[in-house]
């Protein structure tokens, strides 16, 4: 018997997911059955690019909805439950300065299902969260990224 994956998220997290979901099947699935009806009006199907093409979208937006669906129901939320402040943890916002020229970031480490490095986002499961979870203020960590080793310290966790 296979256990489903959890994912950690946020309240925030679950909820751009639902509304995400929502969009898609409330309004996204109806305007791709509104395509294909269009396309088909153009008679034959064997080389109508319009339908081929819409027929994919469907298939993608279908994709989606069961995978948020999966996301949603298998969710583990994040709680900040007052715990201190000076561990990186799994829902924290950890600051550092890369060693030695002190170029500093700043990340909130949460679940792969919410992660978007654009909005300063990272996976639990990414090299950098991976090398951070569980270190200290001011503890220097060395982490392993794709373009190699990059040594920092942290300091602090919000």
């Amino acid at each position: 018997m296979s256990t489903e994956k959890v994912f950690p998220m946020t309240h925030a997290g679950k909820e751009k997911l639902e509304q995400e979901l929502e969009y898609l099947k409330s309004v996204k699935r109806k305007e791709v059955v509104e395509r294909i009806k269009i396309a088909r009006s153009f008679g034959d199907l064997s080389e109508n690019s319009e339908y081929d093409s819409a027929k994919e979208e469907q298939a993608f937006v279908e994709g989606r909805i069961t995978t948020l669906e999966n996301m949603i129901r298998n969710a583990k939320i994040i709680e900040d439950d007052g715990t201190s402040t000076d561990t990186v943890a799994l829902g924290k916002t950890v600051t550092f300065v890369e060693l030695p020229d002190g170029e500093e970031e700043s990340y909130s480490i949460v679940g792969s299902a919410e992660a978007d490095p654009f909005e300063g986002k990272i996976s639990n499961d990414s090299p950098i969260a991976k090398s951070l979870l569980g270190r200290k203020i001011n503890e220097e960590v060395v982490v392993q990224t794709p373009g190699g080793e990059m040594k920092v310290r942290i300091t602090s966790i919000k």
